[in-house]
């Protein structure tokens, strides 16, 4: 390999032409080797990429004609699964050292998508002005790519040039600290995965402090959506040892289309790696609106304002005998030894609350334990893999945090 390291650089020739050619000059200025890849979903005659975009859609069986003439979304789509393919590909060559992309709103979709395709950790950087957008969570998702707002569109102004000099320079420093990394040797401690939410910390730390005791590495993922996907995408490929997963709320959201819905892969890679897996029905208790967004057609709920933003619902009988049921589809396919453990005396800090109807007027209380075992009797009724066990406790008493830890290191001694 050259002492050089060698940049992807995903741009469209077709409009971003010279944006593409500065960055790329940029990158030369900074030390590394720019690798020009041009994905421009209608033909055009300009010169310059290492990769043409005829070439990329060659790859799936199309011509660059064929593709211009589809409709954007799926001439995107097309185009993202040649590019990732070919990107892999050179990743697992050792070839390069990071990616770049530098585009517009579609642009982002695609590049985006593609870098998604990679692991964990390899540099991924994004240049574009939807960076400054609420937007940015779906492009970024569960990925480690590093948004850089342009401010304006890209078109080559003193802001423009500045921000993509920047940009250069930043992946380029990543990739050399990649190939770095690559080098050292490495006796890192097993990694373990853990789910988290702040009305359930008290928990979390109390496992965490356990299993850092026990020579692990832990890992948390934020319970929001792109956290669980996180979580899977670490476990399927290994990266993990283990799994303590006590906040599953994201598949209540799952469940109602709520604002933390995770994909449908949630409850599923840990068990399909074979990774021993402590499950807790973490959170389960609500799903997650933004305030002022509830779906009319759950107006006549009861709720909890949890802050400015969130709006919490309590779960009702029905969806937490879905949930009961769902949970033991997912976790039956498990390849490697799954406990669940039921805290019986409620399944978020939340049983200290009352609730209120949508206009804030008191309901009730939140703590419904009749509710609450409906989950527990579904899943008894559907589970074949793995145990359940129950205890007499909250999730956040010490007690049921510290037999998770011993119920893990059980299954991680088969």
């Amino acid at each position: 390999m050259s002492t050089q390291p060698t940049i992807a650089v995903l741009a469209t020739l077709d409009s971003k032409a010279e944006a593409a050619h500065f960055l790329c000059e940029r990158i030369r200025e900074a030390g590394a080797l720019p690798w020009l890849i041009d994905l421009s979903l209608k033909p055009h005659d300009e010169p310059g990429a290492d990769v043409s975009a005829g070439e990329i859609v060659e790859r799936a069986g199309s011509n660059w004609q064929a593709i211009g003439e589809m409709e954007r979304l799926a001439a995107g789509e097309t185009m993202i699964a040649a590019g990732a393919e070919m990107l892999l590909e050179e990743y697992a060559s050792g070839a390069l050292s990071a990616v770049i992309g530098m585009g517009g709103a579609n642009g982002c979709t695609v590049f985006c998508a593609m870098m998604r395709s990679l692991p964990p950790l390899f540099p991924k950087v994004m240049v574009t002005p939807v960076a400054a957008t609420a937007a940015v969570q779906w492009y970024v998702a569960e990925s480690d790519i590093a948004m850089f707002p342009t401010i304006s569109d890209i078109v080559m102004n003193r802001f423009v040039k500045s921000v993509i000099e920047n940009a250069s320079h930043a992946v380029t420093g990543m990739a050399r600290v990649y190939e770095e990394r690559k080098s050292r040797s490495v006796d890192a401690p097993p990694l373990v995965g853990v789910s988290t939410f702040g009305n359930l910390q008290k928990c979390v730390d109390r496992v965490t402090d356990r299993l850092e005791k026990e020579g692990f590495e832990v890992m948390h993922f934020h319970a929001s959506g792109p956290g669980g996907k996180a979580l899977e995408n670490l476990a399927a490929t290994k990266e993990l040892s283990g799994v303590i997963d006590i906040t599953t709320s994201e598949m209540i959201d799952l469940i109602n289309d709520g604002v933390y819905k995770p994909g449908d892969n949630r409850l599923t890679s840990a068990g399909a790696a074979g990774l021993p897996q402590v499950i807790a029905p973490g959170a389960i208790d609500h799903t997650n609106w933004w305030v002022g967004e509830c779906p009319v057609r759950f107006r006549g709920r009861e709720f909890y304002q949890y802050n400015m933003e969130i709006l919490l619902m309590r779960t009702n009988d029905e969806e937490m005998a879905a949930l009961g049921e769902m949970f033991a589809e997912r976790l039956n396919k498990a390849t490697g030894p799954v406990t669940v453990m039921i805290p019986s005396q409620g399944f978020s800090q939340h049983v200290i609350r009352e609730t209120s109807d949508i206009d804030g007027n008191p309901v009730g209380s939140w703590r419904k334990p009749e509710t609450d075992h409906l989950f527990t009797e579904a899943l008894k009724s559907k589970l074949t893999s793995g145990a359940v066990k129950e205890f007499d406790l909250h999730i956040n008493d010490q007690a049921f945090a510290d037999a998770c830890v011993d119920e893990f290191m059980e299954l991680m001694s088969k």
